[in-house]
């Protein structure tokens, strides 16, 4: 099954910022949110996430609500 592109590019730059801020913030933003360990991790995790789905154009999740920010070609 080919995987078509359903991410456009606006939603790939926002994904782009919102992932690496997420993935760098444990590292660079002093909280105590960063004292429990799920949330240190997971954070990082979904920017990756992010990161990811920006980079390929796919998004797993729009394909399954059906979701499409790609112009028409």
């Amino acid at each position: 099954m080919l995987k078509t592109a359903n991410v456009g590019n606006i939603d790939r730059v926002i994904r782009l910022v919102i992932g690496v801020v997420l993935l760098a913030s444990p590292w660079f933003i002093q909280s105590q949110v960063w004292q429990n360990a799920f949330v240190f991790w997971l954070v990082p995790i979904v920017g990756a996430v992010l990161i990811a789905t920006a980079l390929f154009r796919f998004c797993p999740l729009y394909r399954l609500v059906g979701a499409n920010t790609c112009k028409a070609k």
